[in-house]
């Protein structure tokens, strides 16, 4: 799957007549890693955010050490919507609240998900840990993405595999946030994974 076919072209509103298929896709993390932009980025639609202003009430709670600048977080979701493989394919994005008492709300956006991005800052490997293991415990398959901030320490992707346990088999890839192309290659990844899991007739539920 390339997305260089596709991934400059205009933006459709509205699905694509040549739809076929749907699939729910959880895009989750730890906080401050990049999931409300990596949203906004691919998505074809104005994306839905559910914001609200970091308040005193954060101050020793959410660690904003990596994203000094950051003035809001997501309390609930974010969502948004994007055509894959030749408009054949339509993926609607949950993006997930980054911290571990939104972990009730994580439960009821992977319920159903297909698959997850799981987005990692390298300044903090150890924030993603409890989001792997809930997908895990729920069986949801998930591709590691690595944003790639701009003052974050680099890693070779088989160093962060190792310190994060991955299995072999996980996608582990990386991407910038802000950039549409790199976020959209990092969901061609997890698709692509998904397909030697699941036989293409049942990869999505059929459109209706």
């Amino acid at each position: 799957m390339d997305s260089a076919n596709w991934s400059d072209q205009p933006a459709p509103h509205y699905l694509a007549p040549a739809v076929a298929r749907s699939a729910k896709i959880v895009v989750a993390g730890a906080f401050g890693v990049g999931k409300t932009t990596f949203v906004g980025s691919v998505s074809e639609v104005t994306p839905l955010r559910m914001e609200e202003p970091i308040t005193e009430a954060s101050v020793g709670v959410d660690d904003l050490r990596g994203t000094p600048h950051k003035t809001t977080t997501t309390v609930a979701m974010d969502f948004g919507r994007i055509h894959l493989l030749g408009d054949r394919l339509v993926l609607y994005l949950f993006g997930t609240p980054g911290q571990t008492r939104f972990r009730p709300l994580w439960e009821g956006l992977t319920e159903g998900a297909l698959g997850a991005v799981v987005l990692v800052d390298t300044r903090d490997l150890d924030g993603c840990h409890e989001v792997l293991s809930l997908l895990e415990e729920q069986q949801t398959p998930y591709a590691v993405v690595i944003n790639v901030f701009p003052d974050a320490p680099r890693y070779p992707l088989h160093e962060i595999r190792q310190a994060l346990a991955l299995d072999p088999g996980t996608p582990l890839t990386e991407c910038d946030a802000r950039d549409r192309r790199s976020c959209v290659h990092a969901l061609i990844t997890l698709i692509e994974f998904l397909t030697t899991r699941h036989t293409p007739a049942s990869l999505v539920e059929p459109r209706t």
